[in-house]
């Protein structure tokens, strides 16, 4: 009996000819594994938040040109003091990315229907690098301004389609510690550019910083286009062969009549041929975006009527709004209520490290409870709502030592939310879905979430003038989070990582796991159809 097993999984190449759909999706390098895939998108995810921890970090550190009663005046440092920004001004181009990021998302999340995904990828990271470049170049406050809007456009294409590249590669029992590791990246990659464009500004001027990036980010872009593209699971390759089209039969029929020597007028022909050629060609590019757009609603239509996926976003912008306001107003408030003198490295300390070991934890975690949806819910709502239990507690303390000690268990807390609920945005879906799912939870959680908290909180700080009270108001808002998580738990939840879709090839293409592996590849998709014949 083991014998007969052995025979038919053994691939048999000779007898079993791959499916020329599939074998187009097989990488011909075996130097690109899973684990190299993930080290790479975790050095481009890093390279995105050290961009925005540099402009964070400038706008901290640069300061307006000011005058005195006498004449005297000072020049001011930065782009703030280059531009002679206000402070307005000066925060619309620490958030300028998210209009680029928000309007191209979901652009890019279609496109990857149509267009092979790992090429999205380089043409963003393409455009990414030439902002950041054009950054260092630029000449006033509407010039940096659109730069760093193409900047966000940029990183779009990345962030819709990282996260499916990786859940496709990751083992099977590790599925949500690679996510974890990804995202990991975050809060390191933050703070590491917080420190990175401190010190470049100081030493060498806020222009080099941003030319550093583009030239690291470079390689990377370059690597889009010209190493053999990937493709994701539920998406048919988008290299593969065409077929003949009427039209191209017909152009192809009326060259063959010229060459014969007919005596029809070739000029009138090939007017005639122009003509409907560019007519079908006009035709079929407005019915293609007609389709496409068709498409778009369909897809966001499935998205909205998915409770599993809504309930999962719900709760991560109430969850986001109150972090986006803790990385922005937390050095403030711990300033004011505990008088620390270093509060920006203080609570930048504690967010590197909580924010590794919580993310890393939290996915290690859900893997270990067996990564179900349902589980991944209970891990969203469980350390979230003991999470705002500590950080609330944190605030009630009138010693600056208690509150640091009990945050900073808050947030290793929170933060281990970060690998499961991107889990359960991939797993909820079906495979073709996942880059909008992607695409769209990324736009919901800064619209409604970062983007408004740290205005909302200012006017709410203005009102009371109160920071320890405004801060446990903020904190608060944690535990609806994880009341909409915990309802999660008991929606009927299925996991469609294997379903079919609409572009789905083949039953070999859904069993491969490890796509990147030439030799397991291989190996996995020839059982299937070896056994089947069995």
């Amino acid at each position: 009996m083991p014998q007969d097993y052995h025979s038919q999984v053994k691939p048999e190449p000779s007898h079993q000819p791959m499916d020329p759909q599939i074998s187009s999706m097989i990488p011909t390098s075996s130097w690109f594994t899973p684990k190299r895939l993930l080290a790479i998108f975790c050095v481009i995810n890093l390279l995105n938040y050290v961009d925005r921890g540099a402009i964070a970090s400038n706008g901290v550190n640069g300061s307006r040109g000011t005058c005195t009663e006498g004449g005297t005046c000072s020049s001011g440092s930065g782009i703030q003091g280059d531009f002679n920004l206000n402070n307005f001004e000066d925060g619309v181009l620490s958030s300028a990315f998210m209009v680029g990021l928000l309007v191209a998302s979901p652009i890019f999340a279609s496109l990857a229907k149509s267009v092979n995904p790992f090429r999205l990828i380089g043409i963003g990271l393409s455009v990414w690098s030439l902002a950041t470049l054009c950054c260092g170049f630029s000449f006033n406050f509407w010039s940096i301004s659109v730069c760093r809007m193409l900047v966000g456009v940029g990183e779009a294409s990345f962030i819709s389609l990282a996260a499916p590249f990786i859940d496709d590669n990751a083992p099977v029992t590790q599925k949500t510690a690679w996510l974890a590791i990804f995202y990991m990246c975050i809060p390191s990659g933050y703070a590491l550019g917080y420190v990175y464009g401190g010190f470049v500004g100081s030493h060498f001027g806020w222009r080099y910083a941003f030319w550093v990036e583009s030239l690291l980010m470079l390689p990377f872009a370059i690597s889009g286009f010209f190493m053999k593209p990937l493709q994701l699971r539920g998406f048919v390759p988008a290299d593969s062969e065409k077929e003949l089209t009427p039209e191209a039969v017909v152009s192809v029929v009326q060259v063959t009549e010229a060459s014969s020597g007919k005596d029809e007028p070739l000029s009138l022909k090939a007017e005639l041929r122009d003509k409907s050629s560019d007519h079908n060609f006009k035709s079929k590019s407005a019915t293609q975006i007609n389709e496409k757009f068709s498409r778009f609603l369909k897809d966001m239509k499935a998205l909205l009527l998915d409770k599993v996926y809504v309930v999962n976003v719900l709760g991560y912008i109430a969850y986001n709004f109150v972090i986006g306001a803790y990385s922005y107003w937390g050095p403030k408030a711990g300033y004011n209520i505990y008088h620390m003198a270093d509060a920006d490295l203080i609570f930048g300390g504690i967010t590197i490290v909580c924010g590794t070991v919580g993310t890393l934890a939290g996915g290690f975690i859900l893997d270990y409870m067996n990564n179900t949806l349902s589980n991944a819910f209970k891990l969203l709502s469980t350390t979230t709502f003991i999470g705002a239990a500590f950080c609330f507690g944190a605030f009630l303390f009138r010693s600056m030592y208690g509150f640091l000690a009990l945050f900073s268990i808050g947030e290793l807390l929170v933060f281990a939310t970060q690998g499961p609920v991107n889990y359960v945005c991939l797993r909820c879906v079906k495979p073709s879905l996942r880059p909008l799912s992607m695409a769209m939870s990324t736009v919901a959680i800064h619209i409604f979430g970062d983007v408004p908290s740290s205005p909302l909180v200012g006017v709410l700080q203005d009102s009371i003038n109160n920071w320890r009270t405004t801060a446990l108001i903020l904190t608060s808002i944690l535990f609806p989070a994880a009341g909409i998580w915990f309802i999660g738990i008991f929606l009927h939840s299925v996991d469609e990582f294997d379903e079919d879709s609409e572009n789905q090839v083949s039953n070999v293409e859904r069993s491969t796991t490890m796509p990147l592996l030439l030799g397991k590849t291989g190996a996995t998709s020839a059982s299937p159809s070896l056994s089947q014949e069995h």
